[in-house]
C-alpha cells in the first residue's frame, strides 16, 4: 500500500478592517459546513488574524486542490460562502475562487 503524503498549505486573506469583530464573532462555524469539510479530506484548519484585517490561514490535506474541488460542489459552501463574502476585501472568501493569495511553505518542524 503507498503511504499517503499529507500536505499543508497556508494562504491570506484581507477582512474589512472596519468588520473584523463581527467576522470573528461569525466563526462559530455551522456543524454542517464542518461536516463538509472533514468529507472534502480537510484537516487541522487554523485562522489567525491581525488588527489591520489581514487573515492567516492553514490546514491540511493529502491533495488540497481536490479538497476545494469537493468543498466547493456543496451547497452549504456556497451558503457559507454567501454568509460570509461581505466580510472580504475581495467579496469573497471561497478558498478556491476567491482570491487567497497562497503562500509557499519552506520551513517545517515537527
Amino acid at each position: 500500500m503507498e503511504e499517503q503524503t499529507v500536505k499543508r498549505v497556508c494562504l491570506l486573506l484581507h477582512v474589512r478592517k472596519e468588520l473584523l469583530p463581527e467576522y470573528v464573532k461569525c466563526h462559530d462555524v455551522w456543524p454542517e459546513m464542518l461536516d463538509a469539510m472533514h468529507e472534502a479530506g480537510i484537516r487541522n484548519y487554523s485562522l489567525f488574524y491581525r488588527g489591520d484585517g489581514l487573515v492567516v490561514g492553514c490546514f491540511e490535506a493529502e491533495n488540497p486542490q481536490e479538497s476545494l474541488r469537493k468543498l466547493g460542489k456543496t451547497d452549504v459552501n456556497r451558503r457559507w460562502q454567501k454568509y460570509m463574502a461581505r466580510f472580504f476585501e475581495s467579496g469573497s472568501g471561497d478558498l478556491e475562487a476567491g482570491g487567497p493569495q497562497w503562500l509557499t511553505q519552506y520551513f517545517f518542524m515537527a
